[in-house]
């Protein structure tokens, strides 16, 4: 496997667009249409069989695919095949004679898991549950004010750059849940309290937003601080 990028290198991720201009205006797709052509398919199902191997958890898969340098000109299911392709490279599965050919050269690495075509959906149905248990006790409850984190991280976040150091209220407690930011670099799972935060939409976008709209977000505990 290769190692993550070192902590002193800038990590930029480009999925994180919430309260961005410049990028045109959004156009609804047709609800239920879930392919636009049949190679998106496959795409789906490579990066799935991929994933249930568990060379890579879901974190890291997040993390790779924001981080392409091309990421604002591809397609959702480019980004998953580019991605796909980043973490097979990191994890030394597909060797780059084999890239280049696109064929199979040498013979198979050896991986975790094998996921067979009859237990797809059980596998589907029963998910990647992400509760955990903990002998700590959650530092707020519902109906408590709190402040997110103001400045940004140089990994992986759940914390959109749209919300940080903004005042919301907890509207929800799930529980322990794996914590993404020490998961996505390869740290073990670290689970923290996992919290439902409200926000008011002049919160977020200014004064001029309709104080009735509120936005909703997950937000672990290290996230978070009381507020003033």
């Amino acid at each position: 496997m290769r190692p993550l990028a070192p902590r002193h290198m800038t990590y930029v991720s480009h999925a994180d667009l919430g309260g961005r201009d410049g990028h045109g205006a959004v156009t609804p797709e047709p609800e239920g249409e879930l392919f636009h052509a049949n190679w998106e398919r496959m795409a789906l199902a490579v990066t799935l069989a991929m994933g249930a191997t568990g060379t890579w958890n879901i974190d890291e898969s997040r993390s790779v695919r924001e981080t392409l340098s091309d990421y604002p000109s591809l397609t959702y299911y480019q980004l998953w095949i580019k991605g796909l392709i980043e973490l097979l490279k990191r994890h030394d599965l597909v060797a780059a004679d084999e890239f280049a050919a696109g064929a199979m050269l040498h013979p198979a690495r050896p991986v975790k898991r094998v996921l067979r075509a009859a237990d797809v959906p059980a596998a589907l149905a029963q998910g990647a549950p992400t509760l955990r248990s903990t002998h700590s006790r959650a530092r707020f409850a519902v109906g408590d004010r709190v402040v997110t984190r103001a400045t940004g991280a140089n990994h992986h976040t759940r914390l959109p750059a749209y919300a940080r150091g903004k005042k919301g209220r907890i509207a929800h407690v799930y529980g322990a849940h794996v914590f993404a930011d020490t998961h996505a670099q390869g740290l073990g799972e670290q689970p923290q309290w996992l919290y439902n935060v409200v926000f008011t939409a002049p919160e977020l976008w200014g004064a001029s937003c309709d104080a009735t709209s509120t936005v909703s977000i997950d937000a672990w505990e290290s996230y978070l601080e009381p507020a003033p």
